[in-house]
């Protein structure tokens, strides 16, 4: 009998079978996929998947055995120690003691035109050496913590901020590899920068992509990002959310229209995760933000 195929790493791991110890999966689709698996000791192989893997150790302290595509391996993994999965690769892999990963799941049929782009098609993961053993890196582990916590914040990542995070890990795996990406020459020109801001204003409710914007001004979507924060000083998804704090923050101060509306109107799915970016970024609900700044004698009060 012919095993199943999987098309991705996150439909194995929602149908195959360790689909009981996924705890959470987050996916804007086709850009990364974001899982927790709370797995137990024995076989946690898997069947090769055309996406590059990987796995971050939660607690550490687990004996991990077997192949990932860098040939044959047996460590005790560190809390935070990561891994990385070759595509198209059945791994082999035992645990001896029950473990809880998080995976970033990256699709080749997205991320192989960055790859080449960034490396002048220089970078292969299978000659880097950098498959199949365990490593650490403080800026992957940045990145990994930022997006989570992001996550927690608004649901699914944006496409916006999935495709700047998979640059940045991205970069990192790709020196550790030996290949560092090539330096982005400069900033945007003016009209660029003008057009970008422009095109972020007229779709501030869209989920718009780093591909989207990059192609607006004819630039490789890995060098864009890199030129849109040298130039503006933050990366395109931080200077979003301040674009739609401040849409945010007109619309409470100049309208009645409830903060639901307001938070579908800026781009976020529900008015929670509208009030936890407010409170993340102001320190004040929009509720409160809103009888604040109709009110100057309870302002006045406040401060």
């Amino acid at each position: 009998m012919t095993p199943p195929s999987y098309s991705s790493a996150s439909h194995w791991y929602r149908e195959g079978r360790q689909a009981c110890y996924v705890r959470t999966m987050k996916s804007p689709g086709g850009i990364l996929d974001l899982l927790e698996i709370e797995g137990q000791s024995g076989d946690v192989s898997r069947p090769g998947v055309p996406d590059i893997v990987l796995y971050q150790d939660v607690h550490g302290g687990c004996r991990i055995r077997g192949d990932i595509g860098g040939g044959l391996f047996d460590v005790t993994t560190k809390k935070g120690g990561l891994a990385l999965a070759a595509p198209d690769f059945a791994t082999t892999t035992i645990a001896d003691t029950r473990h809880r990963v998080r995976c970033l799941a990256l699709p080749m049929a997205h991320w192989q035109s960055v790859l080449d782009d960034a490396a002048d098609g220089r970078f292969s993961f299978e000659k880097s050496g950098i498959y199949g053993r365990i490593f650490g890196s403080s800026a992957i582990g940045s990145a990994l913590r930022n997006l989570w916590a992001l996550c927690d914040d608004e649901g699914a990542p944006s496409r916006l901020l999935a495709q700047a995070a998979g640059c940045e890990i991205l970069a990192e795996l790709s020196r550790l590899g030996g290949a560092p990406f090539r330096p982005a020459s400069g900033g945007l020109a003016p009209w660029a920068e003008r057009r970008c801001l422009e095109l972020m204003r007229a779709r501030l409710s869209d989920d718009i992509s780093l591909d989207e914007l990059a192609a607006e001004v004819q630039l490789s979507t890995f060098h864009f990002a890199r030129m849109f924060k040298r130039t503006v000083g933050v990366p395109p998804r931080a200077y979003l959310t301040r674009l739609r704090l401040e849409k945010a923050s007109d619309l409470l101060e100049r309208t009645d229209l409830p903060v639901t509306e307001i938070a579908f109107e800026v781009g976020y799915s529900s008015n929670q995760v509208l009030a936890r970016v407010f409170l993340k970024n102001r320190r004040i609900s929009p509720s409160d933000y809103r009888r604040i700044v109709r009110d100057p004698l309870r302002a006045d009060a406040l401060q």
